[in-house]
Parts: structure tokens; C-alpha cells; sequence
């Protein structure tokens, strides 16, 4: 990165940002996109944390149907969880019909303190088994059509009635933004806080505050309001120095909370939401990915990759509930993925793509203790193209509840268009 930044592109360059921002080439290649702005007030609503298990997660497993019997059962003669009380293994018992898999045991806990509800037989109503199409169709909000362009949460950032000028307004953990937070507000996409400490380079950070503070006395000749370079420059010094006091490796959870130390990095970035929650920094919406529910082959319900699957999820879920203690009262978590696996289990100790799924919600908010949804049953009359779980919940029911009661946004029909949301009765409002 050089020393020498023209003045004329410097302008240029935030100008093309159509808000006080700065643009990308100001940074070495390495650091992420930033829209700097020194406001950091957060919305009137709960902090939204959007969590999407990428591959299908197998919900019959997590959320066992025990009460269901040979239905479920005799369709999953290797792979089905053992009914509460069968010994170690068993699932753990909701209400009488339902029951987690044993490696959710941390859940149960927060799901008998009432700040944890599941939805069943709910998902995505387009027929769809293609990842990738079930995929963007969920996070647009919008079955069927590929052209919309803008995720449901970046529309509700778009229509919230109130301003957010905070740089970490919406936060993508990964190196890929996801589609759901796609919109006119720009969201933020970091793989690690860390990556702002520029890395160590103390010789990178005196060249960009050398470059930034010789813009400081430029104000004759060039385009825009007096005085915008230096405002620029405060803006960028102001954003740097908020993100390094983060000091995300030195970073300690409160109450012993112990984050998974998984390769796909799903609990380091919950560690990372916790620590931007607590900093006030005016985050609102978070989004995390855990992908390798596509357990086609070797399932390993109870002792392989799904088992582990949902240790992980269980673990990051546990340690952020535990971390951010009271500050839960103001957090929503969502967990969905983009469709569940067939009710029988196939030739390779597998299960297939299938259609309805269950959703995790989790939070001060929610009505909790509870299994929602109607249960279509898995009887061969019940289900859906002979081998799915019928769905007979509206994912979009379940997050348009979250955006209006949770998040304090009532324009509902900009968020989800042409859809008219069925009251499920999952969260208490805000102003209960």
C-alpha cells in the first residue's frame, strides 16, 4: 500500500460510495470492506442472530418424533434416536410426543428455562431439492423466484422505520456474505475481528495514519463540503480504533462459557457476535453459517457426523446463551436450514433431501419450553411425495413474527412480499 494517496481519488473513491464511507482501495488487500460512520446507536428491537445449518440438517433426528413409533421407527431401522428411557443414547424428553437427541443435553437446560422453542414440520414451501435453489429461495424470502436480488433480513434493514449509521449495523461471520442480508444497507463481512488488528504489521497501520493525516490540511480545490477529506479521515482512525480495542484473541467469555473449537469455525464467530453484542457497537443482526448436513451416506445419527454436527451447534448455542447472560433478554437467535432428509433411511446409512424440517428459536423473547407447529404425523397418508415430512408451518411465519414483535419492524410487506403472514405465538413483544 503506498504512502501517496491522491486527493482527487480519495474523493473519487468516497464519492462513489453514495454515503460517508471509504473505499477499499484505502487498505491493504487483505483487510475487509468497511462503510464508516461514527453513529453506533443500535434499533429499538432485540439483536437478531441468524444462524443456517447449509446441507439440509436431518430435524427428524434432532427433534425426534419418538411418540410417532413404528412410523419412525421401522423407517429408520440404524439411525433412529432410542425413546426416552431406553438407556444411554435415548432421547431427551419434551412434551410427551417429542424429544432432543442426546448430544443437545445443553439445550434441554435452556429449553426447560423457557428461553428455547422448536418449531416442527416447518420449512420451505417451494417443492424444490436443490441446495443451492432451497437455499436462496429461504434466505430471499421469496419461493420460486431467482431474480429478487435482496435477502429478507437486508429488506427489513431497508424498511426499519429507525436509522443505523453503525458500520456493524449487519455482520456476515465468513468469508462469503450471505444472501439473506443482502440489500441496500451494507453489511459487513469478516471472517475474524482479529483481521482488523492489521495483523500484527505495526508498519501497515503507521502508513495508512501517515496517508490518512496528510489529508488533513487539503481542503482548497477540491470537490464535495469543506472540510470532508479530514472527516473522512477522523471516520476511518475512529472505526480502526473501535475494532482493535475489541482485541478479539484476548477476548474471555463470561460465566466459564466454553465455544466450540470447530474447523468450520462456527463457534468462534458466535464468540465474536458475543463480543460485538457486549461492545455496543449498534449491531443488529448477525449471520453464521455451519455447514456438512448433507448426510447422504454413513449418517452416524449417534456416533458419527450428525452426532457431532449437533454437539457443535449445541455447544456454540449453550456458550453464547451462558456468555451474554442478561443481555439474552435482547437477543434473538434463529437456527433453520434449507430442507430436512427423508423419513426412511437409504442403502448407505444415509437419509436423503427431503422437504419439512424443525427451526430452533432461542432468546429472552421467545415463549419457550414449548414444541410449536401442527404435526402432520409421518403415517405413508400423511406425508409429502411418499417419503417427506409434510411441512404445515411457513418458515416466513416464523421470522415475520421475529421481525415485528422482536425486531420492532411492523412493514411486513416489504420484508416478505406478496405473503401474508399466519400469528404463531411464538415471542412475547417488546412492549409486552
Amino acid at each position: 500500500m503506498t504512502t501517496d494517496i491522491s486527493r482527487r481519488g480519495f474523493m473519487q473513491a468516497v464519492g462513489a460510495v453514495g454515503v460517508i464511507g471509504a473505499s477499499h482501495s484505502l487498505f491493504p488487500s487483505w483487510m475487509p470492506k468497511l462503510v464508516f460512520n461514527p453513529a453506533m446507536q443500535q434499533g429499538p428491537g432485540d439483536v437478531l442472530v441468524h444462524i443456517f445449518l447449509r446441507g439440509g440438517m436431518d430435524g427428524l433426528s434432532a427433534v425426534v418424533p419418538y411418540s410417532e413409533g413404528a412410523y419412525y421407527y421401522d423407517a429408520r431401522p440404524t439411525l433412529a434416536v432410542p425413546e426416552p428411557g431406553r438407556g444411554p443414547g435415548s432421547a431427551l424428553d419434551l412434551d410427551g410426543r417429542f424429544g432432543l437427541h442426546p448430544a443437545m443435553a445443553a439445550l434441554k437446560e435452556i429449553y426447560d428455562q423457557g428461553d428455547l422453542a422448536l418449531v416442527h414440520a416447518t420449512g420451505l414451501t417451494d417443492p424444490t431439492r436443490s441446495h443451492f435453489d432451497a437455499m436462496r429461495f429461504m434466505e430471499y424470502g421469496i419461493p420460486g423466484d431467482k431474480t429478487v436480488g435482496t435477502g429478507w433480513i437486508g429488506r427489513h434493514l431497508q424498511s426499519a422505520a429507525w436509522q443505523n449509521d453503525s458500520p456493524f449495523r449487519a455482520v456476515g461471520m465468513g468469508t462469503m456474505l450471505p444472501d439473506v442480508l443482502r440489500g441496500p444497507v451494507t453489511p459487513l463481512a469478516i471472517k475474524s475481528i482479529a483481521d482488523f488488528h492489521f495483523r500484527g504489521r505495526d508498519d501497515e497501520l503507521r502508513q495508512l495514519q501517515h496517508s490518512l493525516s496528510s489529508l488533513y490540511a487539503v481542503d482548497a480545490g477540491i470537490a464535495g463540503p469543506p472540510g470532508m477529506l479530514s472527516q473522512q479521515a477522523d471516520l476511518v482512525f475512529e472505526t480502526i480504533g473501535v475494532l482493535q480495542s475489541l482485541d478479539a484473541n484476548n477476548y474471555t467469555p463470561s460465566a466459564g462459557a466454553a465455544y466450540p473449537e470447530d474447523e468450520e469455525g462456527f463457534g468462534m464467530g458466535l464468540k465474536q457476535v458475543a463480543q460485538l453484542i457486549k461492545a455496543d457497537v449498534g449491531l443488529e443482526v448477525a449471520s453464521i453459517d455451519l455447514g456438512g448436513w448433507d448426510t447422504h451416506e454413513a449418517q452416524g445419527t449417534l456416533d458419527g457426523e450428525m452426532n457431532s454436527l449437533l454437539g457443535y451447534l449445541t455447544q456454540g448455542l449453550h456458550a453464547f446463551y451462558t456468555d451474554l447472560g442478561e443481555r439474552m433478554q435482547g437477543v434473538t437467535v434463529v437456527v433453520m436450514s434449507e430442507f430436512g432428509r427423508t423419513i426412511d433411511e437409504n442403502g448407505s446409512a444415509g437419509t436423503d433431501h427431503g422437504h419439512g424440517n424443525a427451526m430452533f428459536l432461542m432468546g429472552g423473547g421467545v415463549k419457550g419450553g414449548q414444541v410449536f407447529g401442527p404435526w402432520p404425523g409421518l403415517d405413508p397418508a400423511n406425508r409429502d411425495d411418499s417419503d417427506d415430512l409434510a411441512i404445515t408451518t411457513d418458515y416466513r411465519d416464523v421470522v415475520a413474527e421475529v421481525v415485528k414483535l422482536r425486531l420492532g419492524n411492523p412493514a411486513l410487506d416489504a420484508v416478505f412480499p406478496n405473503f401474508t403472514p399466519t400469528p404463531l405465538g411464538l415471542f412475547e413483544g417488546r412492549n409486552a
